[in-house]
């Protein structure tokens, strides 16, 4: 499955697949795009940064961009983890310990994916930020909407962060995650 699957799915109300932690990935990307069209109408003038200095910007964008679309498939694929885990017979002790340990698993993948669009998406608004004050005046609607985009990419993602972390019963882990969405 590629991203765009993966946004036809979100735009299904009839799939319980995708949601939240891939939104965040769509939204993170569609500010690089943004963010990156900026860039590129800002070169050649003087708003603030070299010509050199957007072409470093606009390669990093791609970069998270192409990492934003990887994740949004990757995020539907820890999804399905979770959902296989709960699947899992638990009839015997033995069976209900693998349970355990499979649902533990799968969220503690469910988590890994939005933190890396969140602490991702963070990044982007800060380029945008940038932005603001050093790029062609007459993108700046596109470029409040990259910015707005990146801020729901974060704050989407550290909410599927959150909502992971119930399903991780190692107090280390859930204390690792929770020192990483600090840095948010």
């Amino acid at each position: 499955m590629d991203y765009k699957k993966i946004f036809d799915l979100i735009l299904d109300e009839n799939d319980f697949t995708v949601g939240g932690g891939s939104s965040s990935a769509i939204a993170g990307a569609m500010a690089c795009g943004l963010m990156g069209m900026v860039a590129n109408l800002s070169k050649g003038k003087a708003y603030g940064h070299t010509d050199e200095e957007y072409d470093a910007i606009i390669a990093e964008l791609n970069d998270m961009k192409a990492n934003f679309l990887q994740s949004a498939v990757d995020d539907n694929k820890a999804y399905m983890l979770i959902v296989n885990a709960y699947k899992l017979p638990k009839e015997t002790d033995e069976q209900k310990a693998e349970r355990k340990k499979a649902i533990q698993n799968a969220g503690i993948e469910a988590a890994k994916v939005p933190l890396l669009n969140a602490l991702l998406n963070k990044r982007v608004n800060e380029i945008g930020k940038d932005l603001l004050e050093k790029s062609n005046p007459a993108c700046m609607t596109d470029l409040k909407a990259g910015v707005d985009l990146s801020k729901v990419g974060l704050d989407s993602g550290k909410a599927n962060v959150e909502v992971n972390l119930p399903l991780i019963k190692n107090e280390d882990i859930v204390n690792e995650f929770k020192e990483k969405m600090a840095q948010l």
